[in-house]
């Protein structure tokens, strides 16, 4: 019973980047395998550029895992570095010597950028209306 609950056992955390939020599973397996809100990574995410960005922080680590995730909100892009974000997590809490390698990365930070808010008065965020002296 014992081995079964070691076997068993996932590692959960959220990742996020503007407004995309990844809930991500990783488990120990055989092979690193993806799952995306249940279709495979290169079918969820068909440029290679973002199955890229996804399998970054796998760069060099050793071991391997089967990862499970629920993505909502946000663009493709924006959903795959925020599943990105969520893998790094995962790997941390399941190894923390892997921390060094990935913080040095950027993997673990939330990137804070996001669109800026339009103010009253003003066409975009900050570009004003043309102005005339008279």
């Amino acid at each position: 019973m014992d081995d079964k609950a070691t076997k068993d056992r996932y590692i959960e955390t959220v990742g996020r980047r503007k407004t995309a939020v990844a809930r991500v599973r990783i488990t120990p397996s055989s092979k690193t395998t993806f799952l995306v809100n249940d279709k495979e990574l290169e079918v969820y995410f068909p440029t290679t550029e973002m199955q890229n960005i996804v399998t970054e922080a796998f760069a060099d680590i050793a071991g391997k895992f089967k990862v499970t995730a629920v993505i909502k909100g946000g663009g493709m892009h924006s959903q795959s570095e925020a599943l990105r974000h969520g893998i790094a997590r995962a790997l941390v809490e399941n190894n923390g010597e892997l921390r060094k390698t990935l913080k040095k990365a950027g993997y673990l930070k939330r990137d804070p950028r996001a669109k800026e808010r339009r103010k009253f008065g003003l066409k975009k965020a900050r570009k004003a209306p043309q102005w005339s002296k008279r």
